[in-house]
């Protein structure tokens, strides 16, 4: 893994004062939002169907337009890359645009048009960095079609084999690997793919605390673990208006003591763990019928992995006791599980530290969702930048995060991107610089 040095924060190096082009990066994000666009605003874009392609194209037309080299992966990831002076690993930038079914315009597409944007701010300048630049997004980051989520980045570490994901199955019934050939994005370049010398992925927060704080940039310390559960529960269907309450074997009333269950579980762990039943389906879900099973979905995170273990455990004890008291199984798949993250000391440092430079508060703070820099941070430093989301709304069509908001975000991760670019393989010095209370460096 290459080693990060302090940022060069020379003012009198011009390529530092550089500053994306706010217009620019909103006329993008409004163009690929109108694809999958939802009545009432959003989008919907699962990945690998026909609007995922239609947004796809889009970009990598953009893409094209700056003479990248762009290449695609066997799993459909794509990136762009800007040449540098020399040949060294490259510093990439991104995340995806995928969206779940009623999904927002800036989730994911905002850390990848952000990217796109520092290239094309830095190649209008004329300036070539010592390193190249790479953009990158990557496939079903949000697992809503296809599980896991962070599949893309997943297989590009190499966490799991391209072939293993092509056999995946939608929840529409159709195969991963079909869908990449009929959409055209089963590329040719190998997976693993390369390791890059460092990756910034910048993100809307997707919750409330920023906007509260009035704060201006999140700088984002690291990924909670997640656990995400299957229960399967298999009682007895019986008719709801003769059959005795002390003679049920009730999932429907199973499904529901586990939901509450989750949420006194968090409560009693306390901050940051959260529990969230987020599916329940019963059948044969029926007014005046006991359901024959229910199917429901447990989701746990926690930044701690031992407490995320505990909470696993307990859950798991408590269906055991409510499965024999009540006469009925159940089932536990787990569909997803990902242990907390620890994003790079020095590359978090960075974000701070050229945020402030740039006048703009900041807050240090861990992510409560899932993204594509946890993935590649097995593989090279990583860090995010968050930007704030009005009433902390993701996951919906009335998300939004204001113009000068994502204007912020994107000249922090264009400073942060030029400070990497400019570091040699040779480099050894991670002392990150003094800083005053302005944000400045101390003389």
């Amino acid at each position: 893994m290459s080693k990060l040095t302090a940022p060069n924060f020379d003012d009198s190096f011009s390529p530092h004062r550089l500053r994306i082009d706010g217009d620019r990066l909103t006329r993008r994000l409004v163009e690929l939002g109108e694809i999958g666009g939802l009545e009432g605003g959003g989008c919907a874009r699962l990945a690998l169907t026909d609007e995922d392609k239609e947004g796809r194209n889009l970009v990598v037309a953009w893409m094209a337009e700056l003479d990248l080299d762009i290449r695609i992966d066997a799993i459909g990831n794509v990136t762009a890359t800007l040449p540098g002076r020399e040949d060294l690993d490259p510093v990439m930038m991104g995340s995806h645009i995928d969206t779940v079914q009623t999904g927002g315009i800036y989730d994911g597409n905002l850390g990848v048009l952000t990217g796109l944007e520092v290239i094309e701010t830095v190649k209008k300048s004329g300036f070539v960095p010592r390193r190249p630049l790479t953009v990158a997004f990557f496939t079903d980051e949000e697992g809503a079609r296809f599980a896991p989520d962070m599949l893309g980045s997943l297989v590009y570490v190499g966490a799991m084999s391209a072939e293993e994901a092509h056999d995946i199955v939608a929840i529409d019934g159709a195969r991963l690997g079909d869908e990449l050939e009929r959409i055209g994005y089963h590329g040719s370049t190998p997976c693993p793919g390369r390791a890059p010398h460092a990756f910034v992925e910048l993100h809307i927060e997707q919750g409330p605390v920023l906007e509260r704080e009035a704060i201006d940039i999140g700088v984002v310390t690291g990924v909670q673990g997640i656990s995400w559960q299957q229960l399967t529960i298999t009682g007895q269907s019986a008719h709801a208006g003769t059959t005795p309450m002390t003679l049920r074997r009730d999932p429907g009333y199973v499904a529901a003591a586990i939901a509450v269950f989750v949420r006194r579980l968090a409560e009693e762990l306390g901050e940051p763990q959260v529990g969230t039943v987020g599916a329940i389906d019963l059948h044969p879900n029926l007014i005046n019928v006991v359901p024959a099973s229910a199917t429901i979905t447990v989701d746990l995170r926690n930044t701690d992995e031992q407490i995320l273990q505990k909470a696993e455990a307990r859950l798991t004890e408590f269906c055991q006791e409510i499965a024999e008291s009540e006469g009925v199984t159940i089932e536990a798949v787990s569909l997803a599980r990902f242990e907390p993250v620890e994003f790079n000391e020095q590359l978090v440092d960075s974000v701070e530290h050229q945020a402030k430079a740039l006048g703009l508060s900041t807050r240090r703070m861990p992510s409560g969702a899932g993204h594509d820099a946890q993935m590649l941070s097995r593989v090279a430093p990583a860090a995010m930048v968050f930007v704030p989301s009005v009433n902390g709304i993701s996951h919906n069509i009335a998300e939004f995060t204001k113009p000068a908001d994502n204007e912020n975000g994107a000249n922090v991760l264009l400073q942060v991107v030029l400070s990497l670019a400019d570091q040699a393989d040779t480099d050894t010095d991670t002392t990150p610089p003094e800083l005053n209370q302005s944000g400045k460096e101390s003389s």
